[in-house]
């Protein structure tokens, strides 16, 4: 189960839960830790990707969600 869900209150962000597991994933990963990078060029190498797409189909879903309502009013 994703760390988010454990002991936490749901928060009204959306896709909060997502970039909370792809944080830790980054601070936990060896290319942080040991090799000094930031965590941008961690991402660039591929490190986290399931969870960075994860992320990105999230806030493409908002973005989709938000230009519907606007076609439709």
């Amino acid at each position: 189960m994703p760390q988010y869900y454990e002991g936490k209150v749901e928060e009204q962000v959306a896709c909060a839960g997502i970039k909370e597991d792809l944080k830790a994933c980054l601070l936990q990963h060896d290319c942080i830790l040991r090799e000094g990078k930031s965590a941008a060029e961690c991402l660039k190498e591929g490190h986290c990707k399931a969870l960075q797409v994860s992320f990105f189909e999230c806030k493409r879903s908002i973005v989709s969600i938000k230009a519907l309502k606007l076609y439709l009013t």
